[in-house]
């Protein structure tokens, strides 16, 4: 095996000292993440990949990075699939020659010369309309992110704000909107707050100091920095420069994004607000106040600092929200806010011994709805003429039941939206499929009489009687 050999000279004026560590001991949380910078990481660790990728003990690297690490790193991303970068290589392509293709990123980042390719960016449709930019890396770089942040996350998780919901291990968008509507019962107001763009407009320069608070490693701070810097790919191919910002789609982006909210935002609420708690799940945040005089304060503390940040408050998205229900009869014009996908307003209820009042309650969103719809026609079941009925649930029943178990966490009935929805779509594939069956009413029958002899073959009729 032909190996790379490592340059004599360490890259960007970068100490090849592996063995020395030094700077002032980590301060508290709330200190200014400027400091001394460490020196060398030592990350000791041996790997055989398929009893052929041997350790090597004679190269003297300036970065000693476990090709233990990159093995795991490479487990995980073979694991999360995903698209193709700039280069057009598969997770596939990547694993035919995958003991050099691993070596490689091995021994580039050791010796502090692995530099990062351009990001392949694609646009996704937003729920609200416009797209949004969502940044592609190639494989060989996702794996080299996954190894950072396989060695950052342990370091900075223990700071994160226990409110903090989004990309954390033990955390969930359920536990979000649970804990969101809980305190809907207990503070009158909601500020639902809207950051514009926020991936796109993170300033690498207070990045960056929150990185050197918290990276042990030397080598970690430098290509985190790289990362930040590495330019993206359009559509057309013309190469994009960035001043600013993270792709939405990196590997390390959502660890990154919350280390830098939790200093622009969560540490400082708890500073400045304690008594007004909040969930964050990434850039999205609700923070609950007691009345609307202190949600005004709030708000515009706020967004002044976010400006301080070099952040924007959307001025449209974000709104003062009133929690009514059967206790708060005040009028206001904003008593709805979406926070995850699911609509928090005044609905029916019942209490437990069988009264009816109005409760402030999440349900499944409109824009889930339909977005879900959207989905649902793509699938273009009418062209499935191939497939019978149980080929047609396999292929279905994952999707439908992931929807299902999110949404169907809060306010359940709303759900059977969804079950319409499906309905409808197997209706139509029943006419094309039996085309001598005719009708749409004969095609319902046959759907519905299909879901009274088997009822589990399809998860959404679990949910719901059949609706049409």
């Amino acid at each position: 095996m032909v190996r790379e050999k490592s340059k004599g000279r360490s890259p960007e004026g970068e100490s090849t000292d592996a063995g020395h560590r030094g700077g002032t001991a980590r301060s508290s949380d709330e200190t200014p993440v400027m400091g001394v910078e460490r020196r060398g990481c030592v990350v000791q660790g041996y790997l055989l990949i398929n009893q052929e990728w041997e350790e090597s003990v004679s190269i003297v690297k300036p970065y000693e990075i476990s090709k233990k690490l990159v093995w795991e790193a490479w487990k995980r991303i073979k694991a999360n699939k995903g698209a193709s970068g700039v280069d057009s290589q598969t997770i596939q392509d990547f694993e035919e020659d995958l003991k050099n293709n691993l070596y490689k990123i091995w021994n580039r980042m050791s010796s502090g010369s692995y530099f990062p390719p351009p990001v392949r960016r694609v646009e996704i449709p937003k729920d609200g309309g416009g797209r949004r930019p969502l940044g592609i890396p190639t494989v060989a770089d996702r794996v080299a992110q996954m190894v950072v942040l396989m060695m950052f996350e342990p370091e900075v998780e223990p700071i994160f704000h226990q409110d903090s919901y989004g990309y954390r291990a033990g955390k969930s968008a359920v536990d979000a909107v649970e804990t969101a509507r809980k305190r809907c019962w207990s503070y009158d107001w909601v500020i639902d707050l809207d950051i514009r763009g926020f991936f796109d407009n993170i300033d690498h320069e207070l990045m960056m100091k929150a990185v050197r608070k918290h990276a042990k490693c030397k080598w970690m701070q430098l290509y985190i920095e790289r990362w930040l810097k590495a330019p993206v790919q359009l559509e057309d191919g013309t190469l994009q420069y960035r001043d600013k910002g993270t792709p939405q789609g990196g590997v390390i982006s959502p660890l990154l994004a919350n280390l830098f909210l939790h200093y622009a935002f969560d540490a400082w609420m708890v500073r400045t607000f304690p008594e007004s708690p909040f969930e964050r799940y990434a850039d999205d945040v609700v923070v609950h106040c007691k009345t609307r005089e202190k949600a005004v304060q709030v708000k515009d503390s706020i967004e002044k600092r976010l400006a301080e940040c070099k952040l924007v408050m959307h001025p449209e998205k974000t709104k003062i929200v009133y929690c009514k229900d059967s206790s708060r009869k005040g009028n206001y014009p904003d008593i709805c806010f979406d926070f995850l996908g699911f609509s928090f307003r005044p609905r029916k209820s019942m209490g437990k011994r069988g009264l009816i009042f109005t409760g402030y309650l999440p349900a499944i969103s409109n824009k889930a709805i339909k977005r879900i719809g959207n989905t649902v026609r793509s699938w273009k079941l009418r062209r499935w003429v191939g497939c019978n009925i149980v080929e047609l649930a396999t292929a279905l029943n994952p999707v439908i039941r992931g929807w299902l178990n999110y949404y169907s966490h809060f306010y359940k009935r709303a759900c059977y939206r969804i079950a319409m929805i499906l309905d409808l779509a197997l209706v139509r594939w029943a006419m094309r499929k039996f085309r001598k069956m005719g009708s749409y009413h004969k095609s319902t029958a046959y759907v519905k009489r299909l879901r009274s002899q088997q009822p589990e073959l399809f998860h959404h009729w679990q949910l719901t009687v059949f609706s049409h």
